[in-house]
């Protein structure tokens, strides 16, 4: 491997550290695990990665959180005005653009997510685009097994299509990025594997929102490789998502769509 993939390589893996870091993060796991307790390695309270004060997350962490060095607010590589992520990233989130400029339609984000998956072994599909006000949102299917894939966002301006962050980098064991930058897709990680069964993974979830985020309830679990994603409703409004880890029950709230538009299910007729 020459030093240009190890530097591709090495950038990578920061922007999904960064990325990981800049989001709200619950570990509630049914099991003890690297990811949950307090003062764990990964999540918790003064956790090496995670948690409020920690290296690499929480408030004030040295890699992420409200003003941390490389997420949050002001961050270097991610939150609102990052340099690689969130509302004007270079990377992925909202620009600055024409203020004259049209938002694309749900169909033409639905045509750019299925030119993007053109570039993948066959087998893919895709199954539903919902609209927020920060981007579209889509979700991608296995033809063969029915198993939901991946998880995309889509620009409203551009029509560029992009793996979301979050769960769907660092938590997907067949599709996501750090298992591509491993060497290929593991074998290990279906659906029918994970610990966490979908009921469990749906409790969980409404314990979240009930903590957090009184008068949101969820839908039922959509299985992904390593984890499971619910959509969130207010009032019989769908109001966004959030994702449960398969192994540990971490609790993971996609924070960065905005406010609901619309959504629509393709599955995929227009194929």
């Amino acid at each position: 491997m020459n030093r240009k993939h190890l530097a591709v390589i090495s950038l990578a893996l920061v922007a999904v550290i960064a990325l990981a870091s800049c989001v709200p993060f619950w570990p509630g796991a049914p099991a003890a695990g690297p990811q949950q307790q307090q003062g764990g390695m990964m999540g918790g309270q003064g956790g090496m990665m995670g948690g409020q004060g920690g290296m690499m997350g929480g408030q004030g962490g040295m890699m992420g959180g409200q003003g941390g060095m490389m997420g949050g607010q002001g961050g270097m590589m991610g939150g609102q005005g990052g340099m690689m992520g969130g509302q004007g990233g270079m990377m992925g989130g909202q620009g600055n653009y024409n203020p004259q400029a049209r938002p694309i339609t749900i169909d033409q984000a639905a045509s750019a997510v299925r030119r993007y998956l053109n570039g993948y072994d066959s087998g893919l599909t895709l199954a539903e685009v919902m609209e927020f006000a920060n981007n579209f949102y889509a979700e991608v299917e296995e033809e063969g097994t029915g198993i939901h894939a991946m998880e995309l966002l889509i620009d409203k301006y551009t029509g560029q299509v992009y793996p979301e962050m979050g769960p769907n980098m660092m938590w997907n064991t067949r599709y996501g990025m750090m298992t591509q930058m491993m060497g290929g897709r593991y074998t290990d990680g279906a659906p029918t594997a994970m610990q966490v069964t979908p009921e469990q993974a749906r409790a969980l979830a409404q314990q979240f929102l009930d903590d957090s985020m009184p008068g949101i309830t969820v839908a039922d679990a959509d299985a992904f490789y390593g984890y499971y994603t619910l959509h969130t409703s207010r009032g019989g409004q769908v109001e966004g998502m959030l994702s449960v880890n398969g192994y540990t029950g971490a609790v993971w709230y996609h924070d960065w769509h905005g406010p609901f538009i619309d959504m629509q299910e393709f599955n995929d007729e227009g194929q």
